[in-house]
């Protein structure tokens, strides 16, 4: 199997997890949104987004929890859950996407993403948004987080992954992690994985632009 990917933050997830599993993949950088490369890629993924897993016989599934699923699966990993085990992962998975990850998305985006593409300035009312769904948020994840080290109780999982998928650049974002110790700490944890904090080492990933900093 091959799994296209960019430095963006669901691509980075992508490698990021299959990189922890030891997935048995081999790693491709691909721009599918370049100049001329659209056609190209058009078969793999109507999206024309990274990341893509492309099997031996040509066929491609794509959507970074649809391509973490596959990958854990792969290797019989209970990274992620199934069974009985599964609808608590899933729990945080759909909560997180709705909630805390998308308050990291927003407040990113305007920080980050448009300063390094030139998409214009900040507004700073969607970072208000942001900020106020992150606070909202970020107290009901620091009081999980409290009582134990991980989202579910008996260990790491792909839910971890997924929730802390937009916080590689919390510092340039702004993200006030500082105030949830229990976060602090949880991101700490997964920090300290090689595979997440270092995931293309290696590998052929062209850095992306840096930020400017915003007016």
């Amino acid at each position: 199997m091959k799994l296209l990917y960019s430095r963006n933050p669901n691509p980075r997830l992508a490698v990021a997890t299959a990189r922890y599993l030891q997935a048995p993949v081999q790693f491709e950088f691909a721009a599918p949104l370049a100049p001329g490369q659209a056609e190209r890629y058009r078969p793999l993924t109507p999206a024309l987004r990274v990341p893509i897993l492309v099997y031996d016989d040509g066929s491609s599934l794509w959507e970074t929890d649809a391509i973490a699923c596959r990958l854990a699966r792969e290797v019989r990993s209970p990274f992620w859950r199934t069974g009985m085990d599964e609808p608590a992962m899933l729990q945080w998975l759909s909560w997180g996407k709705q909630n805390f990850v998308r308050a990291c998305d927003m407040v990113q985006f305007e920080y980050v993403t448009k300063q390094r593409y030139g998409l214009g300035p900040v507004d700073r009312g969607e970072v208000a948004k942001g900020l106020a769904l992150f606070a909202e948020s970020a107290a009901l994840l620091e009081e999980q987080l409290a009582a134990r080290p991980w989202l579910l109780r008996d260990g790491i999982s792909y839910a971890d992954f997924r929730m802390a998928s937009f916080l590689p650049h919390h510092q340039i974002a702004g993200l006030p992690l500082h105030d949830y110790p229990a976060i602090r700490a949880w991101y700490a944890r997964i920090e300290a994985l090689p595979a997440w904090s270092d995931p293309f080492a290696g590998l052929d990933a062209p850095e992306l632009p840096p930020v400017p900093q915003a007016a």
